[in-house]
Parts: C-alpha cells; sequence; structure tokens
C-alpha cells in the first residue's frame, strides 16, 4: 500500500496493530482523523495517553479503575456477602450491563491454560484466598464462578473449587443451557445435555 505521506504511513502502521484492524480500516480511521477539527484530535489522544498512564487495577478485587479502589469495591450499595469470580474485566462490564447481580467481583486476570503457558501462580487466586481470610473474612458467604464454559474455564473453576472448599462457603456457577430464541437442532450435544440436568421447575 502506497501512503501520500510517511506521518499518515507511520498513524496506519499503529492503528492496525490494534485486535481486529487491518491496514485498511486503520487507513480509514487515520484519515477520518485527519479530517476533523484539530482540537476533537487532540482529545482524542490525550484520552489515550490519559488511560494508558493513569488507570490502575483495583487493590481489592483487580478490576480497572480510576484510584486505588474501584466504584463498586468502594460503594456501600453492593452485597459484600457474594463475589463473582470472573476471567477479566470484560465480564465484569457484561455482567453489570444485565443489572441482575449486587454483589461483588474479584477479577482473575485469565483463566487456566497450560497451553499458553499459564498456571494458577499467574492469576489472582491468591489474593482472592487473602480477602476470604483478611478483610472479607466471615462476611462473605457465596462465591460464584462466572467463568467461560470452556475446557480451560472448567479447569479453572475446578482448581478454584478444591481452593476453595476449606473456607466453608456457598460455590455455585452461573448456568448454562439454551439460548433464549435459540432452537435445539442446533444446540450442541454438552449445551443441550447441561440443559437437561440444570433443569429448572416450570413456573
Amino acid at each position: 500500500m502506497e501512503f501520500p505521506s510517511k506521518l499518515v504511513e507511520d498513524a496506519v502502521n499503529e492503528v492496525s496493530k490494534l485486535p481486529g484492524i487491518g491496514k485498511k480500516t486503520a487507513l480509514r480511521l487515520v484519515l477520518h482523523l485527519l479530517k476533523r477539527d484539530e482540537e476533537q484530535t487532540e482529545s482524542l489522544a490525550n484520552a489515550l495517553v490519559a488511560v494508558r498512564s493513569r488507570t490502575q487495577y483495583c487493590r481489592k478485587c483487580h478490576n480497572l479503575s480510576d484510584n486505588e479502589l474501584c466504584g463498586i469495591c468502594a460503594s456501600n450499595r453492593r452485597d459484600a456477602s457474594i463475589i463473582c469470580v470472573v476471567e477479566d474485566t470484560r465480564d465484569v462490564l457484561a455482567i453489570e450491563n444485565t443489572a441482575q447481580f449486587k454483589g461483588l467481583y474479584h477479577v482473575l486476570g485469565g483463566i487456566i491454560s497450560p497451553v499458553e503457558g499459564v498456571g494458577p501462580s499467574d492469576l489472582q487466586i491468591d489474593s482472592l484466598l487473602q480477602r476470604l481470610q483478611g478483610e472479607d473474612a466471615g462476611e462473605v458467604r457465596e462465591i460464584i464462578l462466572a467463568l467461560s464454559p470452556t475446557m480451560e474455564g472448567d479447569t479453572t473453576a475446578f482448581y478454584l473449587q478444591k481452593k476453595l472448599r476449606p473456607f466453608k462457603l456457598k460455590i455455585s456457577t452461573i448456568a448454562r443451557g439454551v439460548p433464549i430464541g435459540g432452537d435445539l437442532e442446533y444446540a450442541d450435544e454438552v449445551t443441550l445435555g447441561r440443559s437437561i440436568l440444570s433443569r429448572i421447575a416450570y413456573e
């Protein structure tokens, strides 16, 4: 791809390093920025620099935060007796968007994956156990394991269940089954089987 300017080429190369963005999309974005007012482009650049330099991880749950404690951990409106364990911040956002969960979170920062060289020590598992032994001791009654229904997710959940067993807490996992609006004939055998085993009373 020939570029009319080295500056444009450099910008395209940097933007195309973002996930899901190829050279053509990157070029469209760069040309779009050039058409905008300089102040708008500077605002975008400043926001990106700020999010990279000032964003930190909550010391308690490891969610992304502007402060030492994230807004969820700092809120006195959340149910501190329930902790939902998730893989990363995207899962927190997804659950929060449902407006159905009012407890706290714990972000592992990944899942156990021997193929990728990720073991338990690479995740925020010890800090979860420390929460249950320290400031949250006696207050937490339930741990929800909200991990992806993959082999790695199930491996991580199994490992966590063993580690959490001594705390005598209720350990649950998110329901798995056929999605609303889905056809049974298109559901895979594992999903359909779990739906049958996890059936609920008809009301």
